[in-house]
């Protein structure tokens, strides 16, 4: 570092100090970054550089001091103790989080990292260690489990490292965790093991296809997703969202351990998950080899990973090696340097979704990234925008967010155009011309014209006639070609076209016309949970649908809810709540739904269409598996509606497997090593009819 001044060192310490605090803030609580971990890395560096030429000017909350927090308030902490902790209190404000706080026994420290596989290597040479555990480090959300008697009784966050909250109720959702260790398997009477709750990258896209159908703004990246999950209020949609966990770092008193591996070894024995690609090496040379060898082969892996944790093996050693303030040095992290395309950005559109939010997407020149050619950008909103400074011509450096979705980190400004155009985000809709409002809350901008903006009008067909709405054999160009010839202008159309009328479309001859209008008559049929997801209402997703349908049963008790009523359903919030309202209250919502109605659409539950359940499955985890007498998608409801929970991998908690046929022989392979007892649909069927 260059030559400089105390006063400008005091300056730009408390410059620094504020900036990562801020950035701490949006990182862990918000979970929503707006810059990448490399940006704040450097400046984290930068701040450690300056803090040991000035020590005189540390602040005692310096970012190099203390853990990022990810605690969003901050009531009374009671101390650790023995047995079970409340996991909410009983009367929060539903916008303020319900979790208790704990202390944690050990502190919760975060590790060292570095970019720079020279400084891997003298760490390496420092500790003396001769044997090292290398280990994948995983994007997710630190937790730490407490186990007593092999029951898990607490799973507190990392909060500010020494003290968390405890989302117990919420991380007993996750199938790979196991809320008891196996029987005789030797584990300690009680023992803390710390590990990652992360989000797979194929439930990470399910989960933000599904927030873009209801018009949330997806996640960034699937660390972002599994923070945002943990968090939730309700156990039964964290269960839902897909999570998965791998622990690697067990505490206790007297744990009769020598290394790290034997350790680690035992837990998995204990039934705990463990990561396959964990290795133990000797010296720097071998740690270097697995690093190089996980740079190139992680866009293969099922999760997103952004480097490497090397820690001593040997737990003697660990101990006298010791700790800073803030990290063990006994252990640090090799980050990989996220791949970046330098390129030109050409044009940006503005996209209008389903819900009438509107989305800047760069488009660019193409430029390969990650082993595939990128042309298009997501900007995600017009506050992105702005601190991008972006001007049409700029050179702009590209990433994959998460290793998935391709975005915008900065301006290249030595190669700015002269007289480049700065670009503004529209004011009216690029597609109705309505004027734009802004949803502060979201930071984003949308077209408040739902019912006359043509854009919106065709995606709300589209979802209606979709699988898990309407199912009517209607793709994206088919409902476009019915639009554009005046044909269709809301979903009630489509039950009023004729077989001439579908002739008129291009392509189109009398078996496609047959095979629409036989869909259009099954539709007639489709239960009423999912004629209200079909709806498209504003943040009503097919869960929230299935909720509304089974606690008011018709859509006219459902328009006559109250607040009080609707708030009352579980997992039913104020946005929710003012959504449903809102609808409802549109006259023209009003004679769409009479008109589905005089169509012949289902709109209440009734003894016929509702099934009829018990209990009988409560508290049971089960995994479905092949081909049955009816669809995946009833069998799952049926699980529901008596009180089960469907998975869709099998693991040490799944209470049992039904196999239909041709069941997948990986879950048939799996059940039977873990002993989970496998049975057929016409046992299940035997089962359920049983109240």
């Amino acid at each position: 570092m260059a030559k400089i001044s105390k006063s400008a060192a005091r300056g730009r310490i408390a410059e620094l100090s504020q900036e990562l605090r801020r950035h701490n803030y949006n990182y862990y609580v918000l979970n929503s970054p707006v810059i990448s971990d490399f940006e704040f890395d450097v400046m984290m560096n930068e701040l450690q550089t300056l803090e040991q030429m000035f020590p005189e000017f540390i602040l005692p909350d310096s970012p190099t001091q203390v853990v990022g927090s990810d605690i969003a308030e901050r009531p009374n902490v009671p101390e650790t103790a023995p047995g079970p902790v409340p996991t909410r209190t009983p009367a929060a404000s539903p916008a303020k989080t319900r979790f208790v706080q704990v202390r944690h026994r050990y502190p919760m420290m975060s590790i060292g990292n570095t970019y720079n596989l020279g400084d891997m290597r003298e760490f390496c040479n420092r500790t003396g260690a001769d044997e090292f555990s290398c280990e994948l480090k995983f994007d997710g959300t630190a937790i730490c489990l407490t186990y007593l008697d092999g029951r898990l009784q607490r799973a507190v966050t990392r909060g500010d490292g020494e003290k968390g909250d405890n989302v117990l109720d919420n991380v007993l959702t996750i199938s790979s965790i196991p809320a008891t260790l196996k029987p005789g398997s030797g584990y300690p009477r009680e023992f803390e093991i710390r590990g990652e709750i992360f989000m797979p990258l194929e439930a990470f896209d399910r989960l933000n296809r599904e927030k873009e159908e209801i018009g949330e703004p997806p996640f960034a990246n699937p660390r972002n997703a599994a923070a945002g999950s943990l968090k939730l209020q309700s156990p039964q949609l964290v269960a839902q969202r897909g999570l998965d966990c791998i622990l690697y770092h067990i505490l206790g008193e007297d744990l009769p351990f020598a290394s790290h591996s034997e350790a680690i070894s035992a837990a998995a024995s204990w039934g705990l998950p463990v990561s396959e690609h964990a290795r133990i090496v000797r010296g720097a040379d071998a740690v270097i080899d697995y690093i190089n060898q996980w740079d190139s082969q992680r866009e293969h892996l099922p999760y997103a990973t952004d480097g490497v944790v090397v820690k001593v093996n040997n737990l003697a050693l660990q101990r006298q090696l010791g700790y800073t303030a803030k990290s063990p040095r006994w252990a640090t992290a090799y980050k990989f340097t996220p791949e970046q395309a330098l390129t030109e950005l050409q044009s940006i559109d503005y996209q209008v979704g389903r819900t009438g939010a509107v989305t800047p997407v760069a488009n660019l020149a193409p430029v390969q990234l990650s082993g595939t050619i990128v042309k298009r950008a997501t900007l995600h909103n017009s506050d992105q925008m702005a601190r991008l400074d972006l001007h049409i011509g700029d050179w702009v450096y590209v990433e994959k967010g998460g290793e998935i979705i391709p975005k915008i980190t900065g301006v290249e400004l030595s190669k700015r155009p002269v007289g480049a155009a700065l670009t503004t985000f529209p004011t009216l809709c690029p597609d109705c011309g309505t004027p734009l409002a802004k949803d502060e809350e979201a930071a984003r901008h949308y077209c408040p014209n739902a019912l006359n903006c043509p854009t919106q009008i065709k995606s709300a067909i589209i979802h209606f006639a979709s699988r898990d709405a309407m199912d009517i054999l209607a793709g994206d160009a088919t409902i476009s070609q019915l639009y554009d010839l005046g044909l269709v202008r809301r979903v009630s159309d489509l039950y009023r076209l004729t077989t001439k009328d579908l002739l008129n479309l291009e392509g189109w001859q009398k078996k496609s016309c047959d095979n629409f209008l036989d869909s259009l008559k099954a539709s007639l049929e489709v239960p009423f949970d999912r004629t209200l997801y079909a709806l498209g209402i504003k943040h009503i997703g097919k869960n929230i649908a299935k909720l509304l349908a089974r606690r008011f049963r018709s859509i006219e008790a459902l328009s006559r809810a109250t607040r009080e009523e609707l708030l009352q359903v579980s997992d039913i919030g104020d946005v929710i709540c003012d959504s449903i309202l809102e609808w409802f209250a549109n006259p023209l919502c009003q004679s769409l739904v009479a008109e589905l109605q005089l169509a012949g659409l289902q709109f209440e539950l009734s003894s016929e269409n509702a099934p009829q359940h018990s209990n009988v499955l409560s508290g049971k985890t089960i995994v479905i598996s092949g081909t049955f007498s009816v669809s995946r998608d009833k069998m799952k409801e049926t699980i529901e509606l008596c009180g089960g929970r469907n998975t869709s991998s099998v693991s040490g908690k799944t209470s049992f497997l039904l196999a239909g046929d041709n069941p997948g022989p990986e879950k048939i392979s799996k059940a039977e090593a873990l002993g989970v007892r496998i049975i057929d649909e016409a046992t299940f069927n035997e089962m359920i009819s049983k109240v």
